[in-house]
């Protein structure tokens, strides 16, 4: 069944909060009005995010047009990371607008510029859905108002329902070991216990995922490849019981001895953990971070960074260097060092404990996220606490 092919007109705040937008509408035509074009050429000049964006997206149109074959005034047909799907057109709106706005609506404005555009393609393509895409809340509600559809751009939005998140995990049947145990190989390498399993089941699975059952003898494994029908797992090791605490932390449930499993791994350079607060996510990376920083040395620093949100009003400009800067903001790290420096130090008495909160402390290095792009981090582990606030253009 083929996909009506749709009209999607965007507002320049668009492209600014994503500057690759005009590839995330498949097969659908877009079309920019010039009005757009020249509020991107007004804010181009300067440091900052927005200009930043302004002068990437500049650079991505000129590429297409230089890449265009034949008369652009027809469109430009829009890249496509496999040949064999059909895409839709880039147009340029240059025409002047003819549909007349009610007398209340200023004339020549950019936003009521692009109601008039979109009433113009509406009319110009009555077999087609002309929708208006625009961050502008207040833009959108003239539309409706207008008759016009519009809609917020949604292609970047995170997913409301956790439910739909990876998990990461998967629970195996009850007779997993009856169906499968017989045609499984099993051997052992580095006090490890490794299993290699055959079978269309082994093909929905993907590498660093775990596996468990929750029968008497519960199993617990981690997916360490994937080729075809054919995966590697291994048995995790148990952060739950005493001996293999991590800097006096054990794990209190499957999630959480999971989490330290990857956060221990060399092998994984990248963690994300997801979880209500209070979970341990916090804890749990900042123990296995001075773990592998203090005891084994695989790594040489700690560097902890979050996003600067504050919950009501601003208390303004903050005095200091850049780490002072960034201590209010750094409760959480406080509050899980005491917890953790309290575990080893019970015996020592307060001078011992303030000396090894000391120690920790000097370990460990605040970094502000506006200075970081372009840094590069050897042997360095490195924490992003309340990452869920970060935008995609600050996680790039």
């Amino acid at each position: 069944m083929t996909t009506k092919r749709k009209i999607f007109v965007l507002d320049t705040n668009v492209l600014i909060h994503d500057p690759t937008a005009i590839l995330r509408f498949h097969e659908h035509d877009v079309y920019l009005p010039i009005v757009v074009l020249e509020e991107l050429d007004k804010a181009k000049v300067g440091m900052s995010e927005v200009a930043r964006n302004v002068r990437q997206v500049s650079r991505f149109l000129d590429e297409l047009v230089e890449k265009a074959e034949g008369d652009i005034s027809r469109g430009v047909r829009l890249p496509s990371h496999a040949p064999e799907l059909d895409t839709g057109r880039l147009h340029f709106h240059m025409e002047a607008v003819r549909s007349r706005l009610p007398d209340g609506m200023a004339a020549g404005t950019p936003d009521n510029t692009l109601l008039g555009v979109t009433l113009d393609l509406g009319k110009s393509h009555p077999d087609r859905d002309v929708i208006l895409v625009s961050k502008d809340i207040n833009l959108r509600i003239k539309a409706h108002a207008l008759g016009i559809r519009a809609e917020d751009y949604a292609s970047d939005h995170v997913l409301d329902d956790a439910n739909l998140l990876y998990a990461g995990m998967s629970k195996l049947e009850a007779d997993f070991w009856d169906r499968h145990g017989r045609e499984m190989e099993s051997w052992k390498e580095d006090g490890r216990t490794f299993y290699r399993m055959t079978g269309p089941k082994a093909r929905g699975w993907c590498a660093n995922q775990f596996l468990y059952t929750e029968d008497k003898q519960a199993f617990e494994a981690i997916v360490r490849r994937v080729e075809g029908d054919t995966a590697v797992i291994e048995v995790v090791r148990d952060y739950t019981t005493e001996h293999n605490k991590i800097w006096g932390i054990a794990a209190r449930n499957r999630e959480q001895n999971f989490a330290l499993n990857l956060l221990m791994d060399p092998e994984v350079d990248f963690v994300t953990l997801l979880g209500q607060a209070g979970t341990g996510k916090t804890l749990l990376t900042l123990a296995a971070a001075l773990t592998q920083t203090l005891e084994t040395r695989r790594y040489s620093e700690i560097i902890m960074t979050r996003m600067t949100v504050p919950v009501g009003e601003d208390i303004g400009f903050l005095p200091g260097t850049e780490e002072e800067k960034m201590g209010p903001w750094m409760g959480a790290l406080e509050d899980n060092l005491d917890v953790l420096h309290e575990t080893g130090t019970q015996e020592h008495g307060a001078w011992g404990r303030a000396a090894t909160h000391d120690f920790l402390r000097n370990r460990i290095r605040i970094k502000s996220l506006n200075f970081m792009r372009g840094r590069t981090f050897l042997k360095k582990f490195l924490i992003v606490d309340e990452a869920q606030n970060l935008s995609p253009h600050q996680i790039k």
